[in-house]
């Protein structure tokens, strides 16, 4: 997959008085089909307007601005320009607060990931200094950045000799699961035949396994314009007895397991 040639953020990455100009590349890109709004009685698209509440009327995109509610119940309405005089260091200086072992990031806080490339040739020595001194350390930097006016907490380590931004939820952005979980308590036998049929499954290649959305709404529009029915995967039924489950499951894993004589 080719990198975008058009960075979203320039600035700076700060670690001490190390400092090297950087730009920000997306790292990952959306796949699928597009599904497009359309009238459901001829099939038409659907054009959303933008209209103003006051004025019964569209407004051109040009003239639209963000709008900052006071706890007086007053707007303030902030252009482009506005918000790029936000004081905050983050917009330009993705500066190092500080480094956390990678694994003791929680990846429910992941966001976006973003390749940094030294910008210029003052960039080089440096970058490549934090990207060696990272891996060595098996460390992830903390830091802060804007993008898109919105601040964000950021981890940063190396991938393949390059160095990944990647913007973080705050904290208070994810929710706890309080009482969601299960509170039936499981056996020790059970725990034990659980654990021999994960270490029987074999792994998983991420890299061979594709998105069958696509195929699946194919099949569907097809069966649309011809009139013609679907076949529905089967679901799958509750487990009933555990511990026969967790027996036949290590019977066949072991069954698929084996070499030919």
């Amino acid at each position: 997959m080719e990198v975008p040639t058009q960075a979203v953020w320039t600035g700076w990455i700060t670690f001490g008085l190390v400092s090297l100009p950087v730009q920000l590349f997306p790292a990952t890109r959306r796949r699928g089909v597009d599904l497009h709004e359309v009238h459901a009685a001829d099939g038409f698209p659907i054009r959303h307007q933008r209209v103003c509440q006051a004025e019964h009327r569209e407004v051109d995109s040009q003239d639209i601005a963000k709008g900052y509610e006071t706890p007086d119940a007053r707007t303030v309405v902030l252009r482009e320009e506005d918000l790029e005089a936000l004081p905050l260091l983050s917009k330009h200086v993705i500066g190092i607060l500080g480094f956390v072992p990678v694994d003791g990031l929680d990846p429910i806080l992941f966001s976006r990931a973003y390749y940094a490339t030294p910008h210029g040739p003052a960039g080089q020595r440096p970058y490549a200094l934090l990207v060696a001194a990272l891996a060595r350390a098996e460390r992830a930097a903390v830091a802060k950045v804007t993008l898109h006016t919105r601040e964000r907490l950021a981890a940063l380590w190396p991938r393949r000799d390059t160095l990944v931004v990647q913007t973080l939820l705050w904290p208070e952005e994810v929710r706890e699961p309080g009482n969601l979980g299960s509170t039936t308590p499981v056996t020790g036998q059970e725990l034990e035949l659980a654990s021999l049929l994960m270490a029987q499954l074999p792994g998983v290649d991420l890299a061979v396994l594709h998105d069958d959305y696509a195929a699946a709404l194919q099949q569907l529009v097809a069966a649309k314009e011809s009139r013609g029915q679907l076949v529905s995967p089967a679901e799958p039924e509750p487990t009933v007895d555990l511990m026969a489950a967790l027996e036949e499951s290590l019977r066949k894993a072991a069954y698929h397991g084996r070499t030919p004589d």
